[in-house]
């Protein structure tokens, strides 16, 4: 009984690490920053968020495919019947055509219409919202994929990043669904910044060259608004890799921070420390109690909840 235990014990700890290693954060940030589409359009033509999502991360390597990097195709959809922009590409054979769209809202909403309208893909439309095995097995009978493995590929993903919890969504965030999505650059010939989700707000991370009027342009909110969430002034000249909050900041480090400091280290400043837990600096200092002409020190310990 011993033996078993153990034995039993050494395959669950192997199967735990097996999934943490297939875990992939890249993953994570393209869930995060189209699930609200995927809730938006599973409302309005009843494909499973889940599915959509699946999809998107399969097709597009998670958005860092050349398809969708330089031609906004998260889903491999091919040129057939089209007659918008079309981008060239190799895969079953040498230089194929392939769809392009001006932003990724489009392509979401070309692949909703692609199943919807598609006469091979009706029989999925019978299915319930929350059966996402059907609906992938479905796909891959009606054709979508080549690749023998695609349901079981859109299946392992789906429940290793527990996408089946948006198949019940009744709502959804308008600004990732809607504004993110159907943005272009501000700067022509340069990609959208990724938005990611973190303490109850979005966030982006500034390129080289970016100001706070160049990413006002891109997000549709004023430079003053922008500069004034991240406290800091207008004409502030912004490094790469800053974080820049689109909304204003909570007072609190997310819940995880439960009955945790932060440990300052060299390079930390009351700035930066707040900007990583997306804090307000004003918040930092208070709940530290904290005078306003207090530098942060190597070793000091702060409370950020």
């Amino acid at each position: 009984m011993k033996k078993w235990t153990i034995a039993a014990l050494l395959c669950i700890i192997a199967t735990a690490a097996e999934a943490q290693s297939k875990w992939n954060a890249v993953y994570q940030q393209y869930i995060d920053q189209y699930k609200d589409l995927a809730i938006a359009q599973m409302q309005k033509y009843g494909i499973p968020a889940s599915i959509t999502l699946a999809q998107g991360v399969f097709e597009s390597a998670a958005g860092q495919s050349r398809l969708a990097r330089l031609g906004n195709n998260h889903f491999g959809i091919k040129c057939h019947g089209w007659r918008g922009e079309a981008i060239y590409h190799d895969d079953d054979r040498t230089g194929e055509c392939f769809r392009a769209y001006p932003t990724p809202y489009d392509s979401f909403e070309d692949h909703s219409k692609f199943l919807k309208n598609g006469k091979r893909y009706q029989r999925l439309f019978t299915l319930k919202r929350t059966d996402y095995k059907g609906w992938a097995r479905g796909l891959k009978a009606a054709g979508y994929a080549t690749n023998p493995a695609y349901a079981d590929r859109l299946i392992d993903l789906i429940q290793l990043y527990k996408l089946y919890r948006y198949d019940t969504a009744t709502k959804y965030d308008k600004l990732l669904a809607e504004k993110f999505t159907k943005d272009k650059p501000a700067r022509p010939g340069t990609p959208l910044h990724r938005i990611w989700m973190y303490n109850k707000n979005y966030y982006l991370k500034a390129r080289r060259g970016d100001t706070f009027e160049t990413i006002a342009q891109e997000v549709e909110i004023s430079a003053k608004k922008l500069a004034r969430y991240n406290e800091r002034n207008i004409d502030d000249r912004l490094q790469e890799g800053d974080i820049i909050y689109l909304k204003k900041k909570q007072k609190k480090a997310a819940k995880e921070y439960n009955g945790r400091k932060h440990h300052v280290k060299r390079g930390d400043s009351m700035y930066s420390i707040a900007q990583f837990y997306g804090i307000r600096l004003k918040s930092l200092y208070k709940m530290n109690h904290l005078p306003k002409d207090y530098q942060a020190t190597i070793g000091d310990q702060l409370k950020v909840r």
